[in-house]
């Protein structure tokens, strides 16, 4: 029987890891000629990733390769980190590669390259080992179709983010309505890092295709355009999604099961849950607003709440110490809510979501989040904070009808300053719509829920896409 390598390259992110692990083990587990090595690229300070790779299940199938570490530049911002890592570990990346072709008696010929949508600078590395080359996306197809769309616009064109932001809003061929400028990523609208898009885009041309995390049935429009836009029709896609882990079990801590041992005592889809992702985070001020909102609209709810970060500083949010927790809420709020609620530091997020007692997601729009939100039948409000959340929410709410809005246009800067504060007037209104038991959203939500399931089986989209792709792969070996 014919076997192939393939070798994975994710970013050291924990969002990106974990669908792109996802991916590695759906791969495997498709064809057993296949033998996944996964090259590790470790950031300081990063535990969360470190313990999500540690738990992995190696095999003789998976097998992971920690990179050596590399130290990076003081000072640097997150983007400035993540070019300087990626620079820095290309000749460990080479080495590697060359290592694993000298076993090649052993585990069979290398076949391809799975390099994160982050890391594709690395393309030009992998390019001399002559096989085929796949960009793992790990946001939408509609998304990827803005950042190609916006690249020809800067690039043709020679428009920029000065005359971008003159408009109120572009057509762009894989959204069906025009979105509005303040729905755009961070990193397109900020002249500052320009350079780092045109390179980071430019590199999702290099390919021989783009694995994406999303599924056709939930982006219809946007995966049609993909095969009918004169634009677009040149770049293979492959929506394999969604890429998940579909009975989340996460390490267990007293914190964790005890959430859990409380969600079992509340009625079914009765519970709010409020979470901004393993990055997000308020101020003070916002978090009063926030706890206004829960306490008027009176619903069940499970708050996370994470320490920002110093100014600057790279690590995630962290808890707060419950002394700091008190001084920050409005006076006597845990008090008052302690019946219908908990205010927690991390949170196990799929465990929850998958919880028949959540009835709906106060959520920053993540792509993962949102996939996760979709699969487990959870209706979300929109409350984008940065990277390309706007967008998402923009897609999920305006698109797909298959959000309720909060806030679609807030922004968090990358120095860690939010445009403006929503008020609890507003945060109130998205809860008690989010949680309308007869909302037409939430029979939408479950709807799609079940076309999220039945994808990945023989007969589904992303089923069938990721059969073309094993082809593909298997045909070059």
């Amino acid at each position: 029987m014919k076997k192939a390598q393939v070798v994975f390259i994710p970013s050291s992110g924990l969002s990106h890891l974990v669908s792109t692990l996802e991916f590695a083990k759906l791969l495997i587990n498709r064809d057993n000629r296949f033998r996944v090595t996964v090259l590790v690229m470790k950031l300081p300070n990063n535990s969360e990733a470190e313990s999500y790779i540690d738990s992995l299940p190696v095999s003789d199938s998976l097998h992971l390769v920690n990179l050596p570490e590399t130290s990076l530049p003081p000072n640097t911002d997150r983007a400035s980190a993540m070019i300087a890592l990626i620079e820095s570990q290309k000749p460990n990346v080479k080495q590697a590669v060359s290592n694993l072709t000298a076993e090649e008696q052993l585990h069979g010929p290398l076949a391809a390259f799975i390099v994160d949508m982050s890391c594709t600078t690395m393309i030009d590395v992998i390019k001399e080992f002559s096989v085929p080359s796949f960009v793992f996306f790990t946001s939408g197809v509609a998304s990827l179709g803005l950042m190609l769309h916006l690249h020809r616009l800067f690039e043709r064109d020679s428009f920029d983010s000065t005359k971008l932001q003159q408009q109120n809003e572009l057509a762009v061929p894989s959204f069906a309505n025009s979105i509005p400028i303040n729905s755009f990523p961070s990193f397109v609208l900020d002249k500052e890092w320009k350079s780092f898009f045109m390179s980071y885009v430019g590199g999702l041309k290099k390919p021989n295709g783009i694995i994406v995390n999303s599924f056709e049935e939930l982006e219809s429009h946007a995966v049609n355009s993909f095969f009918s836009h004169p634009d677009l029709v040149a770049l293979p896609i492959y929506p394999v999604g969604p890429l998940l882990n579909p009975e989340p079990k996460t390490k267990s801590t007293a914190d964790s099961d005890d959430i859990i041992k409380w969600l079992d005592g509340q009625p079914p889809s009765s519970v709010v849950f409020l979470c901004f992702g393993t990055r997000g985070s308020f101020y003070a001020d916002q978090i009063q607003e926030i706890a206004r909102a829960i306490e008027n609209s009176g619903v069940r709810f499970i708050w996370s709440i994470r320490k920002p970060s110093p100014k600057g500083i790279m690590p995630t949010p962290s808890n707060y110490p419950l002394l700091d927790l008190v001084s920050l809420l409005p006076e006597g709020f845990l008090d008052r809510t302690a019946e219908i609620g908990k205010v927690v530091g991390w949170t196990p997020q799929a465990q929850i979501l998958a919880h028949q007692a959540i009835g709906g997601f106060v959520s920053h729009c993540g792509w993962n989040s949102i996939l996760e939100s979709i699969y487990f039948g959870v209706p979300i409000a929109a409350w984008p904070l940065f990277a390309e959340q706007q967008t998402n929410a923009f897609e999920l709410v305006c698109e797909l009808k298959l959000g309720v809005e909060i806030a679609l246009d807030y922004r968090v800067g990358f120095d860690g300053d939010h445009n403006y504060i929503v008020t609890a007037e507003n945060i109130e209104r998205g809860i008690k719509s989010l949680m309308d038991k007869e909302g037409v959203i939430r029979k939408k939500v479950k709807e799609m829920s079940e076309k999220s399931k039945k994808t990945l089986l023989e007969g589904g989209s992303s089923y069938t896409y990721l059969g073309n792709l094993v082809d593909y792969i298997m045909n070059h070996v």
